[in-house]
Formats: C-alpha cells, structure tokens, sequence
C-alpha cells in the first residue's frame, strides 16, 4: 500500500501522460507502455488503484528525460509540469544524445 504521498506522485505521473497525450506528442497509455517495455498489466492495475505500490521510479525518469516533465513537479507537485516544451524523443535518440554528452565531457 502507497503512503499518501506516494499515491499523489502516481496520480501526477498519468496526469503527465494524459497531457502528453493531449499535446499529441505520444498517441496514448500504450504507446508509453511499448515503448518503455513496461509491465501492461501492472500499468493498468496502477492506474484503476493509485495506492498500489507497484510504481517503478524508472517510469518516472522516464518521463522527466525523454519528455521534460519536471522531476520537481512530478515528485513533490510544485512549479510547473513541463520544464519546456515537451520533446518526445525514442530511446534511441536519448542514448545517442547522452552519448555524445559523455563524449563532450571526456575533453
């Protein structure tokens, strides 16, 4: 069983999804869940009962690198939800830009 807290950070996480989802920028839930390779079953559950904790922080992070939802908003809901324009990238791009970042760093 979530805490309190816990149980709002799931309910800002579809919140996020959802406004994803009306800005086009993924075609839905499924999309999220294909992409990331998550569990659809526990997804579904998670989201008819928020207070599960089957919560996977990676689903998170998830959001917060590949489609600028705030880390601060998703976890404690201050400030806004996007920290720009959401940007939808794949993983592959993700890791090509995170490696030419640590490429960048080794000078």
């Amino acid at each position: 069983m979530q805490t309190e807290q816990g149980t709002k950070i799931v309910a800002r996480f579809f919140e996020a999804l959802e406004a994803l989802k009306a800005k086009k920028v993924i075609r839905g839930k499924k999309t999220f869940v294909t992409r990331y390779n998550i569990n659809l079953g526990n997804f579904w559950q998670l989201e008819q009962n928020k207070s599960r904790d089957i919560l996977q922080l990676a689903w998170l992070a998830n959001l917060v690198t590949d489609y600028n939802i705030s880390a601060d908003w998703l976890l404690t809901g201050r400030g806004n939800m996007f920290t720009t324009e959401p940007i939808g990238r794949t993983k592959f791009e993700n890791k090509s830009r995170l490696g030419n970042f640590r490429q960048m760093c080794l000078f």
